[in-house]
């Protein structure tokens, strides 16, 4: 059976160079009716439009490109990797991202074949965050209880850490066929293809992905911006208890946010289409989630959750959230809810040029880093 307090070699933070901060663009590739327009996507042209994010996001200079998993047909994301494997022939430098797998959903040797021949495709520029899902579509889809949900993670993660960290692998489980002495191929080009957590804010998550020594993604929708804070703090001390230095350990914050030239131009542009968002993500829920304009301003403000702004206010923000959490990243869903494609590069390039340097100059200094 599996173990899920194994050790494995793989359980390390990944190690090589990086920017003292990085920035990303996160996409569910959703299709979204436009409030201002009326008009509906193709989903051929928010894929279109994806690639094209994707290949500006690595020409201003961000640091990932992440693609989430929802299984509906108003959005074109349901296989993330495919996506990602479109970005990487568009760009060149840019890291390549789910920003959520579902993994409690999938087959974890199938999850691996598939990212493993993105880090092939791309040049080592491939990453995993996985995650139990917020949106469980999914498990009836493919034949799962959600009455399993939790146990399906724990048993999927710990076969996805024990095929990154060996091949031949022999495994035992409960949620799929045994494996014996499986040859699980392609490996990756990395030494250690990242494996990242998604958690959503729970605390009994965020100290399971401790206790195992692997970077954790919180996820942040609404409300203050110390929200997560114990949550953290929380993660860090089990993975200290478990022999895992803290310091090694990466974090990130996966949010919405918009930057525009001035401070009312972001919340202008970027509100019609959060508000939509909310409504229309939730409406297979039974109900849509209603967001007057006051309580979107209340949660733009620079103790709430948020990132909009103007390129200073965006830059403060960022800071605000690496000095309360000490964060390595963020990832920012620019677009959310149906944004014209004009309006989504135009904020992907103020995060490139005018964002990104400088947040990563600020924290380089504040760790006591060389510029």
């Amino acid at each position: 059976m599996y173990d899920t307090d194994v050790t494995l070699p793989g359980h390390v933070a990944d190690s090589r160079e990086r920017p003292a901060f990085e920035i990303g663009q996160m996409t569910f590739v959703e299709i979204t009716a436009d409030p201002v327009t009326g008009s509906t996507p193709t989903g051929q042209r928010r894929s279109r439009d994806t690639i094209e994010q994707a290949r500006v996001a690595d020409q201003v200079g961000l640091d990932l490109f992440a693609v989430g998993e929802h299984h509906r047909t108003d959005f074109v994301g349901s296989a993330p990797a495919m996506v990602l494997a479109a970005a990487a022939e568009a760009t060149e430098k840019i890291r390549l991202t789910s920003s959520v797998t579902v993994l409690g959903s999938d087959d974890p040797v199938r999850v691996w074949e598939q990212f493993a021949t993105l880090d092939q495709f791309s040049g080592g520029r491939a990453e995993i965050i996985a995650g139990r899902g917020s949106y469980t579509e999914s498990f009836p889809l493919f034949g799962y209880e959600l009455a399993d949900y939790a146990d399906l993670f724990r048993e999927k993660l710990d076969l996805l850490l024990q095929i990154r960290a060996r091949n031949p692998i022999s495994w035992q489980g409960r949620f799929r066929p045994d494996l014996d002495n499986a040859d699980i191929g392609p490996r990756a080009v990395q030494d250690l293809l990242p494996i990242w957590v998604g958690v959503g804010g729970t605390q009994a998550s965020a100290i399971s992905t401790g206790r195992l020594g692997l970077p954790m993604a919180l996820a942040l929708l609404l409300g203050p911006l110390t929200l997560h804070e114990q949550t953290v703090d929380l993660y860090r001390q089990a993975a200290e208890q478990e022999g895992h230095d803290p310091a090694t350990l990466r974090t990130s914050i996966n949010l919405h946010g918009y930057v525009a030239r001035t401070s009312r131009r972001a919340r202008d542009v970027m509100y019609p289409y959060f508000a939509q968002g909310m409504m229309d993500n939730n409406h297979q829920r039974g109900r849509g989630f209603a967001m007057p304009r006051a309580a979107f301003d209340a949660q733009t403000s620079p103790a709430a959750g948020l990132v909009v702004g103007s390129p200073q206010e965006v830059i403060d923000k960022l800071l605000a959230y690496h000095d309360i959490y000490g964060l390595d990243r963020a990832l920012i869903q620019v677009g959310f809810g149906g944004m014209p494609q004009n309006e989504v590069l135009e904020a992907l390039d103020l995060l490139g040029t005018e964002v990104a340097p400088v947040v990563r100059r600020e924290v380089a200094a504040r760790k006591g880093d060389p510029a």
